[in-house]
């Protein structure tokens, strides 16, 4: 007696649909520590730092304190994305990227799947970070709020690509001890924390070149108004390329010793 086995067919999309990446949602605002340091520490950094400047403003008009709202929103984001990205690593550890190949999944969809939900996490954090700053008494034009609302979070999407790229390159028990670390330098030396006509010029100069300072100051130009600048956004693309195309090479590494 012949028996046939039927032909496993790939699922529509390879397996991306809106119920898989609800339940990676899910699981990731059931971390309490990541929560933590995603929505709560860039608040209570905004009122601590940004709170006494209340009343200051730019060269003109708009308030000091939005241009700090804005740029730890972007902070928050890129926090978000990066930790939601990198929590691949511990997948890795717990054989993920084996059952991985069992299943009809499609890689690519898995990992788009990390992206849209590290997005997720990063919207969370700019509308938490904003409307902290709204009730505590941020003015802004509309358009300023969305414009650079959008810019934060979707500029975040290079931080994303960042995360997935140190979960595929470091040990799961590792990767979160030393991506905080990092972040907050970067963040510095981009000019999120201080703003860097406020240092010497070297810095200035240095800053151009890291991965923050793109995002950072496209978000607050609907704020500090003029226009994007070609280099600006050549900075975001080139960074999201460099990690996007560095994770998708961990990844086929990967994949290929299972």
């Amino acid at each position: 007696m012949t028996t046939y086995v039927g032909e496993r067919r790939t699922p529509r999309m390879g397996g991306l649909n809106a119920t898989y990446l609800g339940l990676e949602v899910r699981r990731i605002l059931r971390n309490r520590r990541t929560l933590l340091f995603v929505l709560i520490m860039p608040a209570v950094f905004f009122l601590l730092f940004g709170l006494p400047q209340k009343g200051q403003t730019l060269d003109n008009g708009q308030p000091v304190t939005g241009y700090l709202m804005i740029s730890l929103a972007v902070y928050g984001a890129m926090v978000a994305t990066t930790s939601g990205g990198a929590m691949v690593a511990a997948e890795r550890a717990l054989g993920w990227s084996r059952q991985l190949r069992l299943t009809p999944l499609r890689p690519a969809a898995y990992v788009l799947t990390k992206v849209l939900s590290a997005m997720t996490l990063g919207l969370a954090a700019v509308l938490v970070e904003f409307a902290v700053g709204a009730v505590a008494g941020v003015r802004m034009p509309l358009h300023v709020w969305v414009l650079a609302g959008a810019a934060a979070w979707l500029g975040s999407l290079v931080f994303a690509a960042f995360g997935l790229f140190i979960g595929y390159l470091a040990p799961a028990e590792n990767v979160m001890q030393f991506l905080g670390p990092i972040l907050a330098i970067l963040a510095m030396a981009g000019g999120l924390f201080v703003p860097l006509d406020t240092l010497p010029h070297a810095f200035g100069e240095i800053a151009k070149w890291t991965p923050v300072y793109g995002i950072g100051t496209i978000a607050r130009t609907p704020l500090t108004g003029g226009s994007v600048r070609v280099a600006e956004v050549v900075n975001v693309v080139a960074w999201t390329l460099a990690f996007g195309l560095g994770a998708a090479r961990l990844f086929r590494r990967d994949t290929q010793r299972v």
